[in-house]
């Protein structure tokens, strides 16, 4: 029933039943909104449980390395445990794919690359995820230079020689990759098509495999990060070439630029980045880029990663986004130049 006060006439009059059903409107629309909005919760809590960091690679690559050393960082700032998972296969698309089809709730998160976010998506004829719509970019890391590295039972010992012995023995010399249109397989093909050589491609599944190949002398060369090189150059397991940077290296004072030993401009490397399934609560992303770019500019950080030869990065989400965006554009001009085609 009704209640209404009428007032004197001609003045204002409140009718007390309608302002019930208005608030009970007000509220159920309230209601709705929350509903429609399952990640506000969800946010304010996070996290609860361990994040799991997938590694499309297997361990002991330089990927691997880098994104240890986040895991453990990240753990002590969140206050849950951070757990490494390497998923590795398909040159890293098996982990990207599984990221990819997580729950977006800030529990599953991707150590990424520029394999399988930005070389697939003009090599891969069919692919399980899109890079630039299925992630929710967070920042990226850091980049690294690749050095030409080769077997110490691989006669030449510079790169003139290298491309020399090549040219004489077409279709006999082997050089490694961790995997299939990986960026040291791709970087390997400009090689042979910037030098003249022909040489055969083996893929490995990850980087830590195609050196071991390399130390065991099934492969003559590869291209890969100081992170994982230095050491192995170091104690002789391995020979350093050419570096792919415009200048040489502080800790291989002795070993040139490619462009140094006779192919100007040629240069190359990788980039690490964190990243989280599309539709993860803007909340954690930003949670997660703060940590992240935190941990990047720690002064331990920094030493580590300048001793490794990573530039830090530490970014914003948008700035990630946009440079996967150009990266994605990159590789298909390379891949066109190239002629391959998408398998």
């Amino acid at each position: 029933m009704f209640l209404r006060y009428s007032a004197p006439r001609g003045g204002p009059g409140i009718v007390f039943g309608g302002c019930f059903a208005l608030c009970r409107r007000l509220l159920f629309a309230g209601i709705v909104a929350i509903a429609m909005a399952p990640g506000i919760g969800l946010a304010a809590k996070w996290p609860m449980k361990p994040i799991k960091l997938v590694i499309p690679y297997p361990p002991g690559g330089g990927t691997d390395l880098v994104a240890r050393l986040l895991a453990a960082e990240l753990s002590q700032r969140l206050g849950e445990t951070v757990v490494v998972e390497n998923r590795a296969g398909a040159g890293g698309r098996i982990g990207a794919q599984f990221v990819a089809q997580s729950a977006p709730d800030g529990y599953t998160l991707l150590f990424g690359t520029g394999a399988e976010l930005t070389i697939a998506p003009s090599t891969v004829a069919s692919m399980p995820y899109d890079p630039a719509k299925d992630f929710e970019p967070i920042s990226q890391i850091g980049k690294g230079p690749y050095i030409l590295v080769a077997s110490t039972m691989f006669a030449p010992n510079t790169l003139a020689e290298l491309i020399a012995y090549a040219k004489a023995h077409p279709g006999q010399v082997n050089y490694s990759s961790g995997g299939v249109f990986s960026a040291p397989h791709l970087l390997g093909m400009q090689f042979n098509l910037e030098a003249g050589m022909d040489t055969v491609h083996v893929a490995y599944k990850g980087s830590g495999p195609s050196l071991v190949g390399l130390m065991g002398g099934q492969v003559q060369y590869t291209f890969n990060t100081p992170a994982v090189t230095l050491d192995l150059i170091k104690n002789g397991k391995v020979k350093a070439i050419a570096v792919a940077t415009t200048q040489r290296l502080p800790k291989l004072p002795q070993v040139p630029t490619m462009s140094e030993a006779g192919l100007p401009g040629f240069v190359g490397g990788s980039w690490y980045g964190l990243l989280a399934a599309r539709g993860t609560p803007k909340a954690i992303i930003d949670r997660l880029n703060a940590e992240t770019v935190r941990f990047v500019n720690l002064p331990t950080t920094r030493q580590t990663f300048l001793d490794l030869y990573i530039e830090p990065v530490g970014d914003t989400e948008g700035e990630f986004g946009g440079y996967i965006r150009s990266e994605i554009e990159r590789y298909r001009k390379l891949v066109k130049v190239l002629g391959l085609k998408p398998e």
